[in-house]
């Protein structure tokens, strides 16, 4: 029997959020986990116990994870969300109203981001991100890193948030700079990024910092923003240190 609606979660040694992200996907009549094969914790038996379908893949690549779980989905519309994020109740009530909607006009929708750094420091800026999918209008996903949907029909927006908890120490966000300035930098250098010299760095590092301390309003957090803006700006020095290496290495 067909569902009406699917969620699909990416999930990596994510058993301290699992439980409260598929809690607020409840109103979903499925619900599917895609779990990192490399995961070290009970991130696959928790999701087990709370009802979920979880599909185990040897890929890092985003891109491709989301289209497993895509493929797997057996509902009409899929809603995709990451273990650090949650539905708010307005959100859920726009999305249970979109669903019920025919004939679809709009095939995908954009959904409203609230960030929250550093424990509960609510971010100034807003992102709006592509998550809820008519499924057969949803062709794949595309992007080793930074994905992004390829969809073929008109793209609305819905009403509420998504709160995501992200950086919530600073151990965690070392961690995820460590693990992913590798597959970053090795990106670049496979774009054949130009050779690295000292002057790359502050031209990369200043931007980040202006974007997120004054453009994206982090001043406005206090101390938090400042740290966070630094981090940002630090980040991409060591992604660029990385590709420094790589091509020296390969030189």
């Amino acid at each position: 029997m067909t569902k009406t609606i699917s969620a699909i979660i990416l999930a990596k040694n994510a058993e301290s959020d699992i439980i409260d992200c598929l809690d607020s996907v409840s109103f979903c009549d499925e619900r599917i986990v895609v779990l990192d094969s490399h995961s070290t914790d009970r991130t696959e038996d928790l999701a087990k116990r709370a009802g979920a379908r979880v599909i185990k893949t040897d890929t890092s690549n985003f891109s491709e994870r989301r289209n497993t779980g895509l493929e797997a989905a057996k509902g009409e519309w899929v809603f995709y969300i990451d273990t650090d994020e949650s539905v708010t109740p307005v959100l859920r009530d726009a999305i249970l109203a979109t669903i019920k909607i025919s004939p679809v006009s709009n095939v995908a929708y954009k959904i409203k981001r609230k960030n929250f750094y550093l424990g509960k420091h609510e971010w100034p800026a807003i992102e709006k991100l592509e998550r809820l999918f008519f499924k057969n209008k949803l062709k794949k996903w595309k992007g080793t890193l930074h994905e992004s949907p390829i969809v073929d029909g008109n793209i609305g927006e819905l009403d509420g948030f998504l709160e995501h908890y992200t950086h919530k120490n600073l151990k965690a966000m070392l961690d995820k700079t460590i693990q992913w300035s590798e597959v970053e930098a090795k990106l670049r250098l496979d774009a054949h990024h130009p050779k690295m010299t000292w002057w790359r760095f502050p031209r990369v590092m200043v931007p980040t910092f202006f974007d997120y301390y004054i453009k994206q309003e982090g001043w406005k957090i206090g101390t938090a923003g400042l740290v966070e803006s630094m981090y940002q700006s630090f980040s991409i020095f060591i992604t660029y240190a990385r590709l420094w290496e790589l091509q020296n290495t390969k030189n």
